[in-house]
């Protein structure tokens, strides 16, 4: 027999468990979707540098691409019983700050195009640094890293700037998603 400090040690070990495996489900769902953005990302930046007239039209296909290919995880890590079969929440989320996005930098801001870049890079780290406060720090260190370098970049890179940016964000993005599936 078990006294009640005992058996309320054992369900906080078990909470503890259930916490921690919960954890490495989103990582491991999460790391495979911020490497695509990696990938996506660093091409497309790779892309407007190469054709910089083309610029809205290559981030619009690589937004929709990333958006599409999230939706798609979701709805395949979603396939379980009990689970929704499509993330219509995640939907409905990253529309909304894509909708909020588009406001600010169309409504609000009259950015160039360096600007809008940034914007953008750091727009998206918010969210990061934000997940990372319910579903662990790798959240908030991808974030910090990525917006400290993007800024760093802003106002010390030259004409290089998209280079550095396929790196820094893109690049970011690939070694943060790898470096979640590590942990």
């Amino acid at each position: 027999m078990i006294d009640s400090q005992q058996a309320s040690a054992a369900l906080n070990d078990i909470n503890d468990v259930v916490r921690r495996v919960r954890q490495s489900q989103i990582y491991q769902i999460s790391s495979i979707i911020i490497t695509i953005w990696g990938v996506l990302v660093f091409a497309a930046y790779i892309a407007n540098y190469t054709w910089p007239r083309q610029g809205y039209t290559i981030w619009t296909v690589t937004n929709l691409l990333g958006l599409a290919v999230t939706i798609a995880i979701g709805f395949v890590s979603n396939l379980r019983p009990g689970a929704r079969a499509f993330p219509i929440r995640s939907l409905i989320t990253f529309l909304l700050i894509g909708a909020f996005g588009a406001f600010c930098t169309v409504m609000l801001g009259h950015f160039g195009p360096r600007q809008m870049i940034v914007f953008w890079a750091l727009y998206g780290m918010l969210f990061y640094a934000l997940a990372g406060l319910w579903f662990g720090y790798a959240f908030i260190v991808i974030a910090v890293c990525t917006t400290a370098l993007t800024l760093i970049g802003y106002y010390y890179i030259g004409p290089a700037f998209l280079l550095w940016m396929a790196v820094v964000h893109g690049g970011g993005l690939v070694l943060g998603g790898l470096w979640m599936r590590r942990i």
